[in-house]
């Protein structure tokens, strides 16, 4: 039987694509700003060395006073390197560019791939009352990749509806496949949401036809559209919810989310 006075323990989830341009960080600010608008608390971890989900929220460079690099390498305290966004349920652990040297320092390291699966579970985590974690990860499959997927329950996978968009993407199996193997074997695949959709144009209808064929329930039933409100939000530093929250994206990342509530299912510690 379950303790009910133990907190509960928050989905972790790892955004990621090797290849840029996907809408992985959009999809990221979004996806929280939508579940934190929802009444989930959320607190999103920017391990991208470019920090464009720390500046898409409105976190000056000069506030990033302790960043992911710093929780990784030097084991700075949660507490110092949470902060609060402009959006109420939603918080940040934030990047700077100091994190593209973190590849080579971790290298030397034996723990080298479980280093944020253990700041993510240390008891310092319960004062947060999360519900999820979503990691923002850079666009490439190296070592901080890896300690996403090492750290996360599942991996959300953003795809753009353009050709040759399921190139690649067996690469990234593969690697979620090596981390169930060796260091996680309970990773799964949260699902493939498709972004920059145009309902306009045939190639998206294929894209995501073929998408659905080779992946199945995979494949999230919400589609992300191809929206210029989505595109300008991060310029005023604010979630497409709030930049424009009638818009036709700010409506597409309210059903993803619902959606991801739908599906959830229950975590182990």
């Amino acid at each position: 039987m379950s303790d009910p006075t133990r907190p509960k323990t928050p989905k972790i989830i790892a955004v990621a694509n090797q290849k840029g341009g996907v809408g992985k960080t959009t999809t990221t600010i979004n996806l929280g700003a939508a579940l934190a608008e929802s009444g989930c608390r959320v607190l999103i971890v920017d391990l991208d060395p470019q920090g464009n989900a720390s500046t898409g929220l409105g976190i000056e460079p000069d506030a990033r006073t302790y960043t992911t690099y710093d929780l990784l390498l030097d084991e700075v305290d949660l507490e110092d390197v949470v902060l609060k966004t402009g959006e109420d349920n939603l918080q940040i652990i934030p990047a700077t560019v100091d994190l593209s040297s973190a590849d080579i320092e971790l290298i030397s390291n034996e723990k080298r791939s479980f280093l944020l699966h253990d700041a993510l579970r240390q008891p310092a985590i319960d004062q947060f009352g999360l519900d999820y974690i979503l990691i923002d990860c850079p666009p490439s499959l190296n070592l901080l990749t890896v300690n996403a997927m090492v750290a996360a329950h599942s991996v959300l996978v953003p795809l753009q509806s353009e050709f040759f968009a399921l190139e690649g993407l067996s690469q990234l199996m593969l690697t979620v496949r090596e981390v169930r193997q060796s260091a996680n074997p309970s990773l799964r695949i949260e699902g493939i949401v498709l972004t920059m959709y145009d309902m306009r144009n045939n190639l998206s209808a294929q894209v995501e036809e073929d998408a659905r064929q080779n992946l199945g329930d995979l494949v999230f039933k919400t589609l992300i559209p191809r929206n210029v409100r989505v595109s300008e939000a991060p310029s005023y530093s604010v979630p497409v919810l709030r930049y424009d929250t009638a818009s036709k994206g700010a409506q597409a990342y309210r059903e993803l989310a619902a959606e991801m509530i739908r599906n959830q299912t229950p975590v182990a510690a």
